[in-house]
């Protein structure tokens, strides 16, 4: 072989190396590596404070790579390996190693939807977050049992930190610790308190805890039709101005911390509790559950009627009997009695 062919043969062969180079560059980087079989897409969660190692293991035990070698080499040349994000991440079939670490590189997460609702202690409302979130349902909870802490951030403690929550819809990130769920729901509940609420707030004397506190006694006894939450929300304003007290089943069962209860006892009204609504006048001091909107905004907009008394209907239909007199109420109260009696229901 001449020299010249010596020449293009070594140039060949360097082009077909760095041809067959870049094709495994190429392949490596941009061809689909994540095998979810019959699956379009899986959701994988990677826990703050997470190492590659622990990522790797992640994605090892949902069987995700093709190619784990190809993944670390791309990773390397990414510069994931120290710069791990947590989150909940949707991984769809036939993604690249670029399209996966980009993806985990940047934190691009997919958010998760919160809705709390039906919802009567703060234990209760740790549950229902730490279900969505990453936050740890205890610590969520030691933080809105630190009265100091809440008093200093919110100006609430006690059972009246639950008036902060505004039962909605709400898109969060996974890994929202508690303290930024807590500084959302003090931005959601500013949102809410417009000037118009505060205005209407005032003009029924009310502080905006305590037209919290006075829907969730509304809600707690009218769960299911709305158009009777007015009549509620001004039957009982007309007992505050009055300085009766408000006699609401609701409250007793709080205090009991028995919900399900369909009958109050006459011994159950002698409970000791400051939410005893038959021993003590006034509002008790928190909110009995998370009222929702309508509830706040049935106080807020209440019915202006002469109504003192309620009772539940004897139908079962969870509408109620108002009355202005106790003459009234004890014919309806007797009606219900009666219709428990026949049920046989005891408590």
């Amino acid at each position: 072989m001449g020299k010249k062919g010596k020449i293009f043969l070594t140039l060949t062969i360097i082009l077909l190396g760095g041809a067959s180079a870049f094709y495994w560059f190429y392949k490596d980087v941009y061809f689909p590596n994540v095998d979810l079989g019959n699956e379009k897409s899986v959701v994988v969660f990677i826990l703050t404070g997470s190492t590659y190692d622990d990522v790797k293991k992640i994605l090892a035990d949902k069987q995700i790579l093709k190619n784990e070698k190809s993944f670390d080499w791309v990773a390397e040349q990414k510069k994931y390996k120290n710069n791990i994000k947590p989150g909940r991440y949707r991984v769809t079939k036939n993604m690249s190693n670029n399209e996966l670490i980009n993806m985990l590189r940047s934190g691009n997460q997919e958010a998760v939807t919160l809705t709390f609702n039906n919802i009567r202690t703060k234990q209760q409302l740790s549950g229902r977050v730490a279900r969505k979130l990453e936050v740890d349902s205890n610590e969520l909870y030691k933080v809105l049992n630190d009265d100091e802490l809440m008093m200093e951030k919110f100006g609430l403690k006690g059972q009246a930190v639950l008036s902060m929550f505004i039962p909605n819809s709400y898109q969060f990130y996974w890994n929202t610790s508690a303290e930024e769920f807590l500084k959302r729901m003090a931005a959601e509940y500013k949102k809410f308190w417009t000037e118009e609420r505060k205005q209407k707030s005032k003009t029924i004397n009310l502080s905006q805890t305590e037209v919290a506190v006075l829907a969730s006694i509304v809600q707690e006894e009218q769960n299911r039709f709305d158009d009777e939450k007015k009549i509620i929300a001004g039957l009982y304003i007309n007992r505050i101005n009055k300085k009766m007290p408000l006699q609401s089943d609701p409250t007793v069962k709080f205090a009991l911390g028995d919900f399900g209860r369909t009958r109050i006892l006459n011994k159950d009204l002698e409970i000791d509790s400051p939410y005893n609504t038959y021993k003590n006048t006034g509002l008790p001091p928190g909110p009995i559950c998370i009222p929702e909107i309508s509830s706040l905004d049935a106080v807020l907009n209440y019915e202006k009627n002469n109504y003192l008394f309620m009772c539940a209907k004897e139908d079962f239909s969870g509408r109620h009997n108002f009355s202005k007199t106790l003459e009234q109420h004890n014919v309806y109260a007797a009606k219900y009695r009666k219709a428990l009696d026949a049920r046989n229901i005891k408590r």
